[in-house]
């Protein structure tokens, strides 16, 4: 397991286009998911998530330590990959208070065991100022999968 900071997540982005990767471990990583989905549901704070399985464990809260496999993703012709612990083979651990306010906005209420999508518009992610491989004014797509919370 690996346990991150925001920055060190930020300037671990790699861009790669996310059609047809293989993770470390031989895994397929995911596709981003479909923008034009119906499944999307928009928070009072602008976030859209999309369970994509409801998981059946304890449900995180503001302020939790999350244990996670995520891969994000810009909203880009080429669905350009630019993070994932997935394909490096590892979960990574984070305090939500450290991460973009769309995590902390987006993955309250989240149970162990789920898989839920991630639509983050800029202002609650990088904003104008962007990250390494994360150009400025970027939505941002995440599949965050939920290992476990304390």
């Amino acid at each position: 397991m690996r346990v991150l900071s925001a920055f060190a997540l930020a300037a671990a982005a790699v861009v790669a286009g996310g059609h047809g990767l293989v993770a470390q471990d031989g895994a397929k990583l995911p596709s981003r998911p479909d923008l034009k989905s119906k499944e999307w549901k928009k928070l009072p704070c602008g976030v859209e998530v999309w369970d994509a399985k409801v998981g059946k464990g304890d449900a995180a809260k503001a302020g939790d330590t999350v244990t996670i496999h995520y891969t994000g993703w810009l909203t880009d012709a080429d669905a350009s990959m630019f993070d994932s612990s997935v394909k490096r083979g590892e979960k990574a651990e984070f305090p939500l208070e450290m991460l973009i306010k769309g995590w902390q906005e987006g993955i309250p209420g989240m149970k162990v065991g789920g898989v839920r999508r991630l639509r983050i518009p800029s202002e609650l992610a990088y904003g104008a100022r962007g990250r390494p491989g994360i150009p400025a004014n970027s939505t941002l797509v995440f599949e965050i999968e939920l290992f476990g919370t304390k």
